[in-house]
């Protein structure tokens, strides 16, 4: 079965989608507020830097959980059901009176939050071939994308006009919204009812994970994703403070210069299936690693703000060819619990992120953004050329699989 926009996935995947651009717009919000969060709150950028922080790890932490309730329970069904609890951590963030309790609802709507992204890529992997799911995934994740761009764009702009707190009501009402109407998909399409999986679907959490883990690309799959949030969003969350602490731009002004990420992003989404027949998976991850590389020490040395335009258009470019090659196997690393495989990988991939959160506000604070913005460049050519290393050596051992 296909997922052109007009076969019967096309609709359910376009929820999905959307589902995808309000965790975004929720997940980066709080980038363009930091500056603002640091005043109001009287407490230093590494301290504000917990509400980033603590939505990912909170993401992160519950994602093995989720897998699991998934492959029982039904993917589509629980997408919508997590996705209007995101409701709740976006008011209670909205009405927070203090730090503390700002970063416990950010917390709470990252525990939320997490059945959205990977369990719709394990619906896409249930329900979508192989040969046609880079691809899929890869209309899929616009809508993730255009939430990067508007999620710090919204940020700035409630920031710098009606305050931050608005910004996390507009998002309280997307979530509301949005979860609805895949609730409402979720009862009435066929194509989204749960189909138990026997292999997998009865099993306990640890088998589940154990016969993950027992396979050593999933492992490597992981391993490598972990590292890429560390580097990549690590250094993200701190681009728009650069640019303000640097260059003197308002937050919104620096917020929407971000958008750039998301449109490099988009940009890949418009030539994937170009660039998957013509550069295949290797080319991909390889030459994405090197784009992210590059666009680092154009952030880190760039001598004016103009620079960061088109450094943050390779970031986002480069970070999709790498991410959606690691995303496809991810679907594929153990199809038996898609749910669980998935759901670690997501797990991996932001808890990556709020470690390396955590490290780039120390850095950023204590060394200085060329320092932040450098390391990160040079960690990103080492983890492009072992991961392009290792897929070579994994697609020849299965085309010499029988079979």
């Amino acid at each position: 079965m296909t997922s052109s926009p007009d076969s019967p996935l096309g609709r359910p995947i376009f929820l999905l989608s959307a589902a995808a651009f309000a965790s975004a717009v929720s997940a980066r919000l709080c980038d363009p507020m930091l500056p603002d969060l640091s005043r109001v709150f009287a407490a230093s950028p590494a301290e504000v830097a917990h509400v980033v922080s603590g939505f990912a790890v909170a993401y992160g932490l519950v994602q093995a959980f989720f897998g699991p309730l998934g492959d029982r329970l039904g993917k589509y069904r629980l997408i919508a059901l997590t996705t209007l609890l995101c409701t709740l951590g976006s008011l209670g963030s909205a009405l927070a009176g203090s730090l503390d309790l700002l970063v416990a609802a950010r917390v709470l709507t990252g525990v939320a939050a997490a059945g959205i992204i990977p369990l719709s890529m394990a619906w896409i992997g249930d329900k979508v071939p192989y040969e046609e799911r880079q691809h899929t995934l890869a209309r899929f994740i616009a809508g993730q994308i255009a939430g990067v761009i508007a999620g710090q764009f919204i940020g700035g702009l409630f920031t710098d006009t009606v305050g931050w707190r608005w910004a996390f009501g507009f998002v309280c009402v997307l979530y509301l919204v949005i979860g609805l109407r895949v609730l409402q998909e979720s009862r009435r399409n066929p194509l989204t009812r749960h189909v138990a999986s026997p292999a997998g679907g009865q099993r306990g959490l640890v088998a589940q994970v154990g016969s993950l883990l027992a396979v050593p690309w999933a492992r490597v799959i992981l391993a490598v994703v972990f590292v890429e949030g560390m580097i990549v969003f690590g250094g993200l969350a701190f681009v728009p403070l650069y640019l303000h602490d640097r260059f003197a731009l308002s937050m919104s002004g620096a917020g929407a210069l971000m958008g750039m990420f998301g449109l490099g992003g988009l940009s890949y989404i418009v030539f994937a299936r170009r660039l998957v027949r013509r550069l295949g998976e290797l080319g991909l991850a390889a030459i994405g690693a090197g784009l992210i590389a590059l666009a680092w020490l154009l952030v880190a040395f760039g001598p004016a703000w103009g620079w960061a335009l088109p450094a943050c258009a390779l970031l986002g470019l480069g970070y999709y060819m790498f991410h959606n090659t690691l995303q496809t196997h991810a679907t594929q690393m153990a199809p038996q619990v898609r749910g669980t495989a998935v759901s670690m990988f997501a797990s991996c991939f932001f808890l990556g992120q709020a470690l390396g959160v955590s490290a780039a506000g120390l850095l950023y604070q204590t060394r200085g953004a060329a320092l932040l913005f450098g390391l990160a460049a040079l960690l990103m050519v080492p983890l492009g050329a072992v991961f392009a290393s290792l897929l070579r050596r994994h697609q020849g051992l299965h085309k010499a699989a029988p079979g």
